[in-house]
């Protein structure tokens, strides 16, 4: 029997938050949205799925004047991650 697929980290841009977070301490919206060639609007709304579950946090502030959002990986959001990867490790059967 396989494990279930977590919906929530199924999503592409989910996913690929998660990994560019996984591989950095934190990151910055503008860093995540560059990266992942997503709207502000889309990636702001997945990001708040994602902080809603646990899986990362959301820190607003100012560098200087200018608004700045860092977000940052949780050990729930580490631990989805693993089981994410395992899950699909056991579908492909390594």
């Amino acid at each position: 029997m396989f494990s279930e697929l977590d919906p929530l980290l199924h999503s592409q841009l989910r996913l690929a938050v998660m990994s560019l977070l996984l591989s950095a301490e934190e990151a910055d919206f503008v860093y995540l949205r560059e990266q992942t060639g997503s709207s502000a609007g889309n990636l702001s709304v997945q990001l708040d799925k994602l902080v809603q579950a646990g899986y990362i946090e959301v820190e607003k502030g100012f560098r200087g004047k200018t608004p700045r959002t860092v977000c940052r990986i949780t050990p729930v959001g580490i631990a989805a991650f693993e089981q994410y990867v395992k899950a699909l490790k056991d579908y492909i059967g390594n």
